[in-house]
């Protein structure tokens, strides 16, 4: 590689001579000489000797070796960008400072985000109503359709929740400190309490029992006969608006008689210390015979409240007439005691 180098500079020198020669020869003669006239050129070497070297040197490669290279200097141009090519744009004066903000320590990790769940609280409100009345709402969002029974002062009922895991219903109070109890099957329950401060104004006549429904209360209200306006049970209940008014009872039936295992409670309310009338009430206690109860025994229980008074409650065993008998009613007279209202 370097021989050839060298002989491309022994051949480029030699052309530069040659030409130089030529030029001086042609071109350079003085303004009054006449063609072919000789003109004197001063230090242009001997041009002669450069021929026999280049000659030497393409003969014998191994020889240009030894020729010293001196004094070679490579050189280059800075390119210059036409004028009407863009320019770079010239940074501002004022340097740009890239800032950061400063990193604190973390001194604690997050906590993680807990998983969204369903909430499975079982709760049960109770709220005071007219006629010594309280309005139960239970919420249980996880046991829909499901069976609870209701506990308060000795009464007991079942009910169920619905397809959103709620109930709501009214019970007749037994206690102006009134507390009832929720429970479920899997053994879930939920409290609640109510002050009912009108509880001394009213008696009440309580029947519960587990099964099939067939026990009625019925009242005979001053003197009345049956079928009489006077004459108040479950075909002809009335209201609680009728004993806020001091006019008269109401019946109202507790529980869901197609539950599986029911227990199920008749509630008969007199405003005995707000009647408009004195008289005396005549409470009985009535089981229709049906197919489901015929020629069974009855299990049952009576309570029953005056004012503020204790509670009474009696143990009840009804032997329930044979099949043939269904339609015809079986009527205990001794179940409750009868009402003596004295007008206020």
């Amino acid at each position: 590689m370097t021989s050839a180098k060298r002989i491309i500079t022994i051949l480029g020198t030699l052309f530069c001579a040659l030409a130089t020669g030529f030029f001086m020869h042609h071109f350079m003669q003085s303004p009054g000489a006449e063609p072919g006239e000789a003109v004197q050129v001063a230090s242009v070497g001997n041009v002669q000797d450069v021929i026999p070297l280049a000659e030497q040197a393409v003969a014998t490669p191994e020889l240009i070796d030894d020729i010293p290279l001196e004094a070679i200097e490579l050189t280059a141009g800075v390119p210059v960008p036409p004028s009407a090519a863009p320019h770079p744009e010239l940074l501002p004066d004022t340097p740009i400072i890239l800032a950061a903000l400063d990193d604190q320590p973390i001194t604690e990790l997050p906590l993680e985000e807990p998983a969204p769940s369903f909430s499975c609280e079982i709760s049960l409100s109770a709220q005071p109503s007219a006629a010594a009345m309280v309005n139960l709402a239970v919420t249980a969002p996880c046991l829909a359709n499901e069976r609870f029974t209701v506990h308060h002062n000795g009464m007991m009922f079942a009910m169920a929740t619905g397809d959103d895991g709620q109930a709501a219903f009214s019970v007749p109070a037994l206690n102006s400190a009134a507390v009832f109890i929720v429970t479920f099957a899997s053994g879930d329950s939920a409290v609640a309490t109510a002050e009912v401060g009108t509880m001394e104004y009213y008696d009440r006549a309580v029947v519960q029992w587990s099964g099939s429904e067939g026990l009625q209360v019925h009242a005979l209200e001053y003197g009345a006969d049956y079928q009489d306006d006077g004459h108040v049970w479950a075909g002809a209940a009335h209201d609680m608006a009728r004993a806020a008014r001091g006019e008269g009872g109401f019946v109202i039936r507790l529980g869901e008689a197609d539950l599986f295992n029911p227990q199920l409670a008749e509630v008969y309310t007199f405003p005995s210390g707000t009647a408009l009338e004195e008289g005396q009430v005549n409470l009985t206690l009535e089981a229709e015979v049906t197919k489901a109860n015929c020629g069974k025994d009855i299990e049952a229980q009576s309570l029953q409240k005056s004012g503020n008074n204790q509670m009474q409650a009696r143990e009840l065993l009804l032997a329930m007439p044979d099949c043939d008998a269904v339609g015809d009613f079986l009527v205990l007279i001794n179940a409750f005691d009868d009402l003596n209202i004295a007008r206020n």
